[in-house]
């Protein structure tokens, strides 16, 4: 590759005072490359993103733009020059339609005092079947997260872009979503188009990329070709050390018992599930695949009562529950960790001890219902260092904290209440892949010491090296469930796109 890059970074830096997120950092985009840029949450990719989006200033180095040097002074300016940025965080107008997202930056520049809504529709509607079937005259906020992400994407297919940025974007997308856009991006890049891809899906980055960056804490590592490499590069380059065990070792057969933690009988909501019925057995983690819109999210959901009410029984350890809220679930000893990590999981702004205690600050007040900051902090400190959770002090704000320190945040704030069962909804999603490691770990120990763990995740990877048994789900019932060797893409795709009934819940 010798053409001149359409977009150059040379020696550029950011400080956020004292704190050094980019360490001059140099970058080469060429056009019509899919050029991967890997690292650990932390490592400066988002930074130097947000700095070619005019988003932030550098501190210093520069940005040269067709080998001409640019100030990029704002994401409008960003976009003149032919920069398209698709976020990780979802960034959509909720009470407007999905059409109208599409095409608000178009919108906002139009000189017309009138709108045309059938046209604008028509038009969301065509770039919207290259990806997804998403009705164009729906709200944006009543779409679930993985529908969103696919909305935001159609908005950058809008725009006349000549570099287009995706950071994460498979992170909430079924296999057959992400296929499809892997298509899109092939056709862009056949056109001249150049993409940065930002992931922590190794198999993306193979199958679908030309060359990768590396990035670790704040400074450039390497640029590889990638039909040179092999993953465990990549990763060894990112971590600075071999990761060889992201899945710990299962369960052995022996170790998970006949008892049933808990056992759900026809669960209905009449709208989004039906009969549903399965048991997590003490000492295993139990895995809930199926395609995007099937009803994962909504079933468990529906079990803790975070979507109103439902029909049917749920039992913990033998004993039948009547819930009808979620604070009934929480003191049942049922807690939801939800996919939508910075929307439901954390509050960013509010401290890293005040986010574990929130479920229950009863645990940590006095007799008069104040609460001890001493007893909060000890909270804290004892489940941060259960959880390996890195951080500066318990008084920062989660927001200061990486994505993967994020969501070990979330999970102790699930501990904290002492739960019996943990439903987990996209544990990994955006999460580097040392720390994907870690709570894959923290899962294990959980099941290991009696806690029941549930996990929904579109990886299939994750579903079949961290979990013991998976059920799945098409169309809101269960289709099948897969164990040992069976559990296998092949068959969890088979039962999720109901191609091939399999086996039957236990």
């Amino acid at each position: 590759m010798t053409q001149q890059p359409i977009l150059e970074v040379r020696g550029v830096t950011k400080s956020f005072g004292s704190i050094h997120a980019l360490r001059g950092v140099d970058f080469r985009l060429l056009p019509g490359e899919i050029h991967a840029l890997a690292g650990e949450n932390g490592a400066g990719k988002s930074t130097l993103m947000n700095i070619i989006d005019g988003i932030l200033q550098p501190t210093g180095g520069e940005i040269l733009w067709q080998g001409r040097p640019v100030r990029i002074a704002s994401p409008t300016a960003a976009q003149a020059l032919g920069i398209g940025f698709v976020h990780q965080e979802i960034a959509l107008c909720p009470d407007v339609s999905v059409a109208e997202n599409i095409f608000m930056a178009a919108t906002n520049i139009s000189r017309s005092p009138l709108m045309d809504y059938r046209a604008l529709e028509r038009r969301a509607a065509e770039i919207l079947s290259q990806i997804c079937a998403i009705d164009p005259r729906r709200l944006a906020g009543d779409l679930p997260i993985a529908e969103q992400q696919l909305v935001e994407i159609a908005k950058a297919l809008t725009l006349d872009c000549k570099v287009l940025i995706l950071d994460e974007p498979t992170a909430a997308l079924s296999q057959r979503e992400a296929e499809a856009l892997f298509r899109i991006m092939r056709r862009l890049a056949d056109r001249g188009i150049a993409i940065i891809y930002i992931s922590h899906r190794m198999a993306e980055i193979f199958d679908n990329c030309d060359r990768v960056t590396v990035f670790r804490d704040g400074q450039y590592i390497t640029t590889m070709n990638i039909p040179e490499i092999t993953p465990d590069d990549v990763v060894k380059a990112m971590v600075g050390r071999v990761i060889d065990d992201l899945y710990p070792p299962k369960a052995s057969p022996g170790s998970i018992g006949r008892d049933t933690v808990l056992e759900v009988r026809n669960l209905t909501d009449r709208r989004r599930f039906h009969d549903v019925s399965f048991r997590l057995r003490k000492g295993e983690i139990l895995g809930i695949g199926g395609l995007i819109g099937a009803g994962r999210s909504e079933i468990v959901r529906g079990i803790c009562r975070l979507e109103g009410a439902v029909e049917g029984e749920v039992s913990l350890n033998g004993h039948p529950l009547a819930l009808r809220d979620y604070s009934d679930s929480i003191r049942a000893g049922l807690v939801y960790l939800s996919e939508d990590r910075k929307g439901d999981g954390v509050f960013l702004d509010m401290a890293i001890a005040a986010n574990v205690s929130a479920l229950d600050i009863d645990r940590v007040a006095n007799a008069a219902g104040i609460i001890s900051d001493a007893d909060e902090r000890a909270q804290a400190e004892a489940l941060g260092r259960k959880l390996n959770l890195k951080y500066g002090c318990l008084s920062d704000p989660v927001a200061s904290l990486s994505g993967g320190n994020q969501q070990k945040v979330a999970i102790a704030k699930m501990l904290a209440v002492g739960p019996k069962v943990i439903f987990l909804d996209e544990p990994t999603r955006g999460v580097d892949v040392g720390a994907k490691a870690e709570i894959h770990r923290i899962l294990r120990d959980l099941a290991g010491k009696g806690t029941g763990i549930v996990v929904i995740s579109s990886e299939m990877p994750e579903l079949i090296g961290l979990c013991d048994r998976v059920i799945v789900v098409c169309e809101g019932r269960i289709s099948g469930e897969v164990e040992g060797p069976e559990m296998t893409e092949e068959n969890i795709m088979q039962l999720a796109s109901a191609a091939l009934p399999r086996g039957q819940v236990a």
